[in-house]
């Protein structure tokens, strides 16, 4: 058995193909179930995202892996085939791992990546088609993601308009928890800050949109997490003061936010500074509200160019990612041949110790038989000795009858190393 790691992702597959082999929970939970009763196939996780669709397994070569992923999503394996990657033993283990990381995400080091992993496994799990070794494989990359995430700065850049909003008010305010936040407009960019922005533990999130079924479709979309409020989009002006942190992008061919609306709700602020964020193109704020004190302005292009920074600064902690995963790596595989070295140590312990015993029984026998003690000592001593040290002498002159000088000259090194501990 090798394990594998076989799918499509962005890179290799369009969002045609994405779309045919891609997997809901409910369809997904079916279908391992099923599997758990395959003889050819029954130790399997599946990685199922907007991006990308892999499958991990412990199988006897990788096209039993592809015949079944085309197989039931009834594609030609041949077509399939050509936008298929492959990954086996250490490469796969290696790839696991990026994946799990955000190494190998569209939004390099993007978080969310590493929960659906994990939710993939314990999806399986519950199919029961994950061995202890497939489990210990995940668990490890697992742990190689948070190593990745908390040694290196791969994930801790904004490099998203919502994810860059919400580490800008964390900037100009030390107190997420007591903000209140409004979002005027509730269109796919201010869902994501309001979503960001929410997770960061905001105290109240303020929906102003021209739609209220728009609004209150977001506003269920946070309910569980922050409290929420919609405004009507003409009571806007009358609301801005409630606000720390504004997020506006309505699309709107004027001006929705003027000057002087935050000259006036600065004044009922009694002067508390407010972040202002214009998501818009056209421009949705005066930007003549920046020289109002307390009042910070960022638009678009101030983002865009924080963005490309960061984004930039991603790319290299991912070269120092990239070596630390390589590390871990090689790590995993040397505990696996550690492990797998352990049965064959321990029988040869036992055949030892029945050496040993045997011998002793021996000289019991020629004890009670009345021979001298201290002969049936020496004779057992010799005898031991010679046994114990038959198949390392064997191996000695086996090695030194290879053609290549360089496996006896190793062997014989870390033998002499062991005796020189052995003397200690």
């Amino acid at each position: 058995m090798s394990f594998f790691a076989l799918g499509v992702n962005h890179h290799t597959a369009s969002v045609e193909l994405r779309e045919r082999i891609a997997f809901n929970p409910e369809r997904l939970k079916v279908l391992l179930e099923q599997q758990c009763y395959s003889h050819t196939l029954n130790d399997i996780v599946v990685v199922s995202t907007c991006n990308r669709t892999e499958v991990y397994a412990m199988a006897e070569s990788a096209d039993i892996v592809l015949d079944w992923l085309a197989e039931i999503n009834q594609i030609d394996v041949n077509q399939l085939s050509n936008h298929v990657y492959r990954y086996e033993n250490i490469e796969a283990v290696a790839h696991l791992m990026r994946v799990s990381s955000g190494l190998d995400s569209l939004m390099l080091g993007e978080p969310q990546i590493l929960g659906q992993v994990k939710t993939a496994l314990a999806l399986a799990k519950d199919a029961a088609v994950v061995s202890a070794q497939l489990n210990r494989i995940f668990e490890y990359a697992f742990y190689a993601a948070k190593r990745v995430r908390s040694e290196t700065a791969v994930g801790s850049h904004a490099v998203s308009m919502g994810y860059a909003v919400a580490q800008l008010a964390l900037q100009v305010f030390s107190q997420p928890e007591k903000l209140q936040v409004m979002v005027v407009a509730a269109g796919e960019m201010n869902s994501l800050v309001a979503k960001h922005l929410a997770e960061m533990g905001v105290a109240k999130i303020l929906i102003c949109n021209r739609s209220r079924e728009r609004a209150e479709q977001l506003a269920q979309d946070l309910a569980h997490r922050v409290d929420v409020e919609i405004i009507p989009f003409e009571a806007l002006s009358q609301n801005l003061h409630r606000a720390d942190v504004i997020s506006s992008c309505t699309g709107s061919l004027h001006q929705v936010i003027s000057f002087t609306d935050i000259k006036t709700a600065i004044k009922q602020r009694r002067y508390q500074q407010m972040l202002l964020v214009d998501l818009a193109v056209p421009r949705d704020i005066d930007a003549k509200v920046e020289q109002l004190d307390g009042v910070y302005l960022y638009g678009v292009d101030d983002l865009q160019t924080v963005i490309d920074e960061n984004l930039a600064q991603r790319r290299q902690a991912a070269v120092e990612a990239e070596v630390m995963v390589n590390q871990l790596v090689t790590q995993l595989v040397t505990q696996q041949k550690v492990d797998a070295a352990g049965a064959t140590i321990a029988h040869y312990r036992q055949h030892e110790q029945q050496q040993q015993q045997d011998e002793l029984a021996l000289a019991k026998q020629r004890l009670a038989k009345g021979e001298d003690s201290e002969q049936v000592l020496n004779d057992f001593a010799h005898r031991l000795t010679q046994k114990l040290l038959h198949s390392n002498s064997l191996l000695l002159r086996r090695a030194a009858q290879e053609q290549d000088p360089s496996y006896f000259e190793w062997l014989e090194e870390n033998i002499q190393d062991i005796f020189q501990q052995m003397r200690k």
